[in-house]
């Protein structure tokens, strides 16, 4: 089995081969490396991309809207990219809408890492395809196949307000209980965290 550091390192050195900067191959050895950890199939997807890439006439997102078309195919790279770099703008969108855009799995990484940025879930579904991201700890998807997936008819992203799964009373409750822990505070406690005491060690 191949390193998640190995993965990292070759895509960031196969991107900038391709044609990118190395900021930007930089940003996709990190993604590739974080859809692999994750379980799904980031190597694949952009090594599939990288045959294609020079021979598509691919377009970019550079000012993500609350509706986004191109006349062709979306590039995931750069569009993911000008997402995650409009990460304070765009969080302030209820939700938005991508339409045709190519090798959707590669946009992927850059959604999860917005949502630690911005500190908030976000919800995206593709076609028939669900992804809650969680600051970028963990990805919950119902995309169980190691396929390639070359294009998304429509991609829809909710950005999610935080709440407790709890209510007051159920957070009251545990609170109670919590507090059969709590230590009563006695004269020799006060003197203990008082200071440095009569001793002097130094």
């Amino acid at each position: 089995m191949r390193s998640f550091s190995e993965i990292e390192t070759t895509v960031k050195r196969a991107t900038k081969a391709i044609g990118f900067s190395w900021g930007i191959a930089e940003e996709m050895g990190k993604n590739i490396r974080l859809l692999e950890m994750f379980g799904l199939p980031g190597l694949k997807n952009v090594n599939q991309y990288y045959r294609i890439y020079k021979i598509s006439n691919f377009e970019d997102i550079k000012e993500i809207s609350i509706s986004n078309s191109p006349n062709t195919h979306y590039c995931p790279i750069v569009s993911g990219l000008n997402f995650f770099d409009q990460s304070s703008i765009i969080s302030e969108f209820n939700e938005l809408e991508i339409s045709n855009l190519a090798f959707p799995l590669l946009f992927i990484p850059f959604v999860s890492r917005t949502s630690e940025i911005i500190g908030k879930r976000i919800f995206l579904k593709m076609d028939d395809k669900e992804f809650l991201f969680n600051f970028n700890q963990s990805i919950y998807s119902n995309y169980l196949s190691g396929e390639i997936l070359e294009k998304s008819d429509k991609i829809k992203i909710q950005f999610l307000e935080n709440k407790n799964s709890f209510n007051e009373e159920e957070w009251s409750e545990i609170y109670k209980l919590s507090e059969n822990t709590f230590v009563e505070e006695t004269d020799e406690l006060k003197q203990k965290s008082a200071g440095a005491g009569l001793t002097d060690n130094d």
